[in-house]
């Protein structure tokens, strides 16, 4: 496993004074890795803008890791997108992940339906000012009625102009593989980046997995439902740990041009995995 392996890691906006300070000290013990960038998430509707661009700012300006912010099109309006954007430029941001974004309870929609949009917006408006990153599903993206549609809506991302892409989490390598088989196929040329989510918690991977559309196998799923039924934390850390490691291992072994980790403002498990595998200083 090589070092050279570029990783980046994930973060949400903290939203009180214990979460900053959780978020300050998980971020830093990971940037001593070295990350190719830090990437802020965008909450539903755009609920968390001004703290998403507040983190942001901050990872820029307090470490020497580039920060990523989540852009959605969920936005009132195409001023407001460049508002933002233009404080993104002037705040020495070279990458977004551009993404439809999650809509607000009743399901309004944004100022644009799909991320696709946005990237078009992005490109004609500042050209190849930002690195832009856009999502993708090798499992299946949990609105789209098929994954051929999936492979449509993600090549026509890249079209528009993205220059990379963070998949959801997965814990199947094979799922990942086959996608980007798949999606050379079709002429999509550009980084495929597995996004990687350590397992610490039964019921909060259930949700996440539920509302996203990824798989959970039978043989973790019953394992870590075991233990947290049990309150055995620490076996849910281990055995997380020792499966999140072994997929990674394989996915960087098969070709993955690099690892994206889902932290949830946590460093402890993103940082065992890279140690395991030797990334990182």
């Amino acid at each position: 496993m090589s070092k050279q392996t570029p990783i980046s890691f994930e973060f949400f906006p903290p939203r009180s004074q214990d979460q900053a300070s959780a978020f300050r000290a998980a971020r830093d013990r990971l940037a001593a890795l070295t990350p190719e960038y830090m990437s802020v998430t965008f909450g539903a509707g755009g609920s968390t803008r001004s703290r998403t661009r507040e983190t942001v700012l901050q990872i820029q300006q307090e470490t020497d890791v580039a920060a990523a912010p989540h852009i959605s099109c969920m936005a009132e309006d195409e001023g407001s997108i460049r508002d933002l954007l233009d404080s993104y430029r002037d705040g020495q941001i070279k990458r977004l992940v551009v993404l439809r974004g999650d809509r607000p309870s009743g399901g309004a929609s944004g100022v644009f339906d799909y991320a696709v949009d946005l990237v078009r917006f992005i490109r004609k408006h500042y050209g190849d000012r930002f690195h832009v990153e856009v999502a993708c599903y090798p499992e299946h993206h949990p609105e789209s009625p098929d994954p051929a549609r999936d492979l449509k809506h993600f090549k026509s991302k890249v079209e528009a102009g993205a220059d990379g892409a963070i998949t959801q989490y997965f814990y199947q390598p094979e799922s990942y593989f086959r996608f980007v088989d798949e999606a050379r196929a079709l002429g999509v040329d550009i980084p495929i980046i597995p996004g990687i989510m350590p397992i610490t918690n039964y019921s909060r991977l259930a949700r996440f997995s539920s509302l996203c559309g990824a798989e959970i196998p039978l043989w973790i799923a019953k394992r870590i439902k075991a233990w947290e039924e049990s309150g055995d934390r620490e076996s849910i850390l281990r055995f997380g740990e020792e499966v999140v490691t072994g997929l990674c291992q394989r996915l960087v072994e098969g070709g993955a041009p690099g690892l994206h980790f889902y932290t949830l403002n946590r460093a402890r498990p993103s940082l065992a995995i890279c140690r395991n595998l030797g990334l990182g200083d």
